[in-house]
């Protein structure tokens, strides 16, 4: 599964990470064009890839999708409040 999503802060990439950390399946981001791919777990990893955009996240863990799609219901209500 892939969600592409926004990353704003360093906060919100720790959080990414640790959620990568105790997830059941492999967790990877990944830019527009997948030319790179790197580790959630990996915070150097991490940051190979330019945030200015949205990048992919690319997992077959139900647990972590069901997370960052809470995060983003989250973004979306405080944004229309």
């Amino acid at each position: 599964m892939v969600l592409e999503m926004k990353f704003d802060s360093l906060e919100e990439l720790t959080q990414l990470q640790q959620l990568a950390a105790h997830a059941d399946q492999p967790v990877y981001l990944g830019n527009e064009d997948d030319s790179i791919r790197a580790d959630a777990r990996s915070f150097l990893g991490l940051m190979a890839l330019d945030y200015t955009a949205p990048v992919r996240v690319i997992t077959d863990s139900f647990y972590v999708i069901r997370q960052l799609e809470n995060r983003l219901r989250r973004q979306d209500a405080a944004a229309r409040s």
